[in-house]
């Protein structure tokens, strides 16, 4: 546990601390290995000093700015940012899949390592029929989540169901781990009368409240201001538990990002700031979204503990995030991690990404296929079959088959509850215009679906 709580770094005070994690670093001869980066201490530590040679107290060689010492300096200096060394990435499996050498205390027991695999796979073959079936017509929109499944599902599997989740929206496999059913996907995505949202909203928006899985929202960037919000309000209710924001690297260019992010930090928010840098903020990359060391870089700017994770290793994305839960519980204050991952396919089904990036870069990414990586790795343990792999496939695409064709035939919700749970009671203008709808619906029920109730 030292060692795991060593990838934050060392505090320094309260909550001086700025965390570079564990990191892969190349040795003699290129050989990689497992080591611990030295640790920067928070803009918001303390500062000390000798006496000036010559004369002069230790107050002559600082200004003191509230909980600060700056000290001072006679070098006219701009600081270039190439100066500064950028936070290094941990991982504990290569590209192949293969455990680095040093890194065998980070290995996971085997029923942990089996669920998180299976759920990976069960997660691969919803989002592979789903994305056929709204290409099929049966329903409007999809998002997918290959390439970042070992993103979501390790930090997943770090987390407590106590722990609230402000999701953006490919971070279904979270919903998948805490138990929500392939049937419950598919009626979110139909929005027929079995849906949670009652079909109020676009496919894959989740929310589940008796997950504490707060509902998706399409803007960008909106959840991270409610989640410092919400981990504000859990912290002076004594809540046993933290918050969690994911979002992508196009998110962190919105200002909703630098609000949350300054909230939290100065309000000690018990919030983790869970970032998807998957390369592409729809069509825009990365390289075109920022300058600078990413966004784990920008933790320390607002004396915020940081790390950066290989998001395709299932390994160190579990106990990166379950560091921070750790850390976070502990001081109650936020923490910041950064995934680096790579979107594999689309954007979403509105989206052809052939259009702004080569096919070439598409598959030399998915050679490094994240669920392929983690099925080596309980291979090589002995943990894991070619039978096993067949018949969880197997069995995930005959459910996910049945449960599209179930969610199909439901009726939708009737169209009264068009006007429903927003006001105690409907006012009368929602009132009218319900009428309204409800009379040009039987006058013209050829144009009106036919599984929609009307009354």
């Amino acid at each position: 546990m030292l060692a795991l709580n060593r990838l934050l770094g060392s505090a320094l005070g309260k909550r001086g601390l700025l965390g570079s994690g564990l990191a892969l670093a190349s040795g003699s001869g290129g050989a990689a290995r497992c080591s611990v980066p030295a640790t920067t201490t928070s803009s918001r530590g303390k500062s000390t000093s000798k006496e000036a040679a010559g004369g002069g107290g230790a107050e002559d060689e600082f200004y003191q700015f509230r909980d600060q010492k700056i000290p001072y300096i006679q070098d006219l200096h701009i600081r270039d940012p190439s100066e500064v060394t950028s936070l290094p990435c941990f991982r504990v499996l290569d590209d192949r899949g293969k455990l680095i050498s040093g890194c065998e205390k980070f290995e996971l027991e085997k029923d942990l390592s089996k669920d998180m695999y299976r759920t990976m796979v069960r997660l691969q073959t919803l989002d592979t029929l789903f994305y056929e079936a709204q290409r099929q017509g049966r329903f409007s929109f999809y998002m997918t989540c290959f390439g970042e499944e070992a993103t979501v599902i390790g930090s997943a599997a770090a987390l407590e169901t106590a722990d609230h989740v402000f999701a953006q929206y490919r971070e279904h496999g979270l919903l998948l781990w805490r138990g929500q059913t392939f049937q419950e996907f598919a009626d979110q995505c139909y929005g027929n009368n079995r849906d949670f949202g009652k079909g109020r909203q676009m496919p894959i928006h989740y929310g589940r409240k008796d997950l504490n899985v707060h509902t998706i929202s399409s803007p960008l960037t909106t959840q991270l201001p409610q989640a410092a919000g919400a981990a504000y309000a859990n912290k002076l209710n004594g809540y046993d538990g933290i918050t969690v924001a994911y979002f992508g690297e196009g998110a962190a260019s919105e200002g909703d990002f630098h609000a949350a992010m300054n909230f939290a930090s100065t309000l000690a928010c018990p919030v983790l700031f869970f970032c998807r840098n998957n390369g592409w903020a729809i069509s825009t990359p990365s390289d075109e979204q920022y300058t600078g060391d990413g966004i784990a870089g920008r933790g320390s700017a607002y004396g915020m503990p940081a790390l950066r994770v290989d998001g395709m290793d299932a390994i160190a994305m579990y106990h990166a995030t379950k560091t921070a839960r750790e850390y976070i519980m502990e001081h109650k204050s936020p923490v910041l991690i950064e995934a680096m991952s790579y979107r594999s396919s689309h954007h979403s089904t509105s989206d052809d990404s052939s259009r702004y990036r080569e096919i070439s870069e598409m598959q030399a990414w998915k050679a490094r296929d994240p669920v392929a990586r983690f099925q080596i790795w309980l291979e090589d343990k002995g943990w894991w079959s070619d039978e096993e792999e067949t018949e969880v496939r197997g069995e995930a695409r005959k459910e996910v088959m049945k449960v599209l064709d179930a969610a199909e035939r439901e009726n939708k919700l009737p169209l009264r509850e068009m006007v429903t749970d927003v006001y105690d009671e409907v006012p009368q203008h929602l009132e009218k215009q319900y009428q309204e709808i409800k009379k040009f619906a039987q006058e013209n029920k050829h144009l009106f679906p036919n599984n929609v109730p009307i009354e």
